[in-house]
C-alpha cells in the first residue's frame, strides 16, 4: 500500500530485501526556499512542531499531522522533532498555497513517484 498523500513518507520507494522485508528509501525533504508569502514565526515557551502545524495549516484536516512540513522548511531542517524548540527561534513557516500546491502537489509526487 502506497503511503498516503500527505504523509511525509509520500516522497520515498518501498524497496524489498532478499527476506522479502519492505523498507522505505530516504525520503527527500522540501528544504526552505523564498516564496513569497513564507511566514516567521518566533517561538516562545512550549512551543511544539505539532501545535505549530495544528495552527498554522488549521484548514486541513489533522493539521498537526503536518508538523514535519514546518521540520524539513527551515534552512538548517530540524532532524529531531521531539526536542524542545528554543525560545527566540526564528521558523519559517510555508504558506497553506506553497503547502498544498508545491510541497505535496501532484508535480512532486510525480517527481519522487
Amino acid at each position: 500500500m502506497p503511503p498516503r498523500v500527505g504523509s511525509r513518507h509520500t516522497f520515498t520507494s518501498g524497496v524489498r530485501d532478499a527476506a522479502g522485508r519492505l523498507h522505505l528509501t530516504e525520503r527527500e525533504p522540501y528544504r526552505f526556499r523564498p516564496h513569497r508569502d513564507n511566514r516567521v514565526h518566533v517561538v516562545v515557551e512550549g512551543d511544539t512542531l505539532w501545535d505549530l502545524a495544528g495552527r498554522y495549516f488549521a484548514p486541513l484536516p489533522r493539521a498537526c499531522g503536518f508538523w514535519w512540513v514546518i521540520a524539513d522548511f527551515q534552512p538548517d531542517p530540524i532532524v529531531d522533532p521531539t526536542l524542545a524548540l528554543e525560545p527566540g527561534r526564528r521558523l519559517f513557516i510555508p504558506s497553506m498555497r506553497v503547502l498544498t500546491d508545491v510541497i505535496l502537489g501532484e508535480a512532486r509526487r510525480r517527481e519522487h513517484g
